[in-house]
């Protein structure tokens, strides 16, 4: 007789004969369908039952539906075959799953759709296609952007509307800036106008309107003290004598021959030299 028709076939599990019974494989073993569901059926996150061998077992991030259960959490819609999107372990259709939690656009007041591409800031959102710079009306995207009167737009069109443009350069100014005579220049363009160094944050003044360094006006124009020949600026309230137009520091003002001080005393002068009386009573 042949061996192959008197060999047994059972269930891999409960070892109960599978002739006749409708039996199910998994990895090359057969089971009956008690011994596979109770092994192997996924349980249903709606209705907590075991998805039966029988039964479409639907599944999404390792968790499992029976067909009929896998619906919209809000609408109870069946979500087979359909755009879904998952909040805080329910699954919604899109409609509600927009009602509930999607922003709408500041610019159309329209829904974004989950998964579509938007722009966000200061809690405002925008569909990516309308976000749009005010004056010439060409999406931003990720270029930078200034926020003015709640509109917004591209740094080249606020430079054209808005920027104070530098006496000096003729650009715009966007960030800082020096005022002086009430017309704007850029920081770096702000420079003595004999050394060519940055004046904003130093101590400067200005001849016939233009402006200098403490050192540069010095040189160019501060009295000269006859007897130590420096400048004399007067641009820190520096006090000098003055007498048939010669200038002194007042700390330079002293007898040739002894030194003595002649602030506020008398003096004599013998040709470009000032002596005190006692000196030059011998003249």
């Amino acid at each position: 007789p042949d061996t192959n028709m008197t060999e047994r076939f059972d269930c891999h599990y409960c070892k109960e004969s599978l002739f006749g019974k409708k039996y199910i494989l998994k990895e090359d073993n057969p089971y009956c369908v008690k011994c596979y569901e109770n092994l192997y059926s996924n349980t249903c996150e709606e209705c907590k039952k075991p998805i039966g061998a029988d039964c479409k077992d639907l599944s999404y991030k390792d968790r499992h539906w029976h067909e009929t259960c896998f619906h919209c959490f809000q609408c109870k819609n069946s979500l087979v075959d359909k755009p879904f999107a998952a909040k805080e372990e329910h699954l919604l259709c899109t409609d509600c799953y927009s009602n509930e939690y999607s922003s709408k656009c500041n610019e159309c007041k329209k829904t974004i759709m989950p998964g579509t591409r938007k722009m966000e800031y200061k809690g405002n959102s925008w569909h990516e296609t309308c976000f749009i710079c005010y004056r010439c009306q060409q999406p931003i995207g990720t270029k930078s952007f200034i926020p003015k009167d709640n509109q917004n737009f591209c740094v080249p069109c606020y430079e054209k509307q808005f920027a104070m443009q530098c006496v000096q350069c003729k650009k715009a100014i966007t960030t800082g800036g020096v005022t002086y005579r009430e017309q704007p220049w850029h920081k770096e363009c702000f420079v003595c106008t004999g050394c060519k160094k940055q004046l904003s944050g130093q101590r400067f003044t200005s001849r016939d309107e233009f402006a200098y360094c403490l050192s540069c006006f010095c040189n160019l124009y501060a009295k000269k003290c006859a007897g130590c020949t420096n400048p004399i600026s007067g641009l820190g309230g520096t006090k000098y004598i003055s007498f048939e137009e010669r200038q002194w520091h007042n700390d330079c003002f002293n007898c040739k021959k002894c030194s003595l001080s002649l602030v506020g005393r008398g003096f004599l002068t013998e040709r470009d030299d000032i002596l005190c009386p006692e000196c030059g009573k011998d003249i």
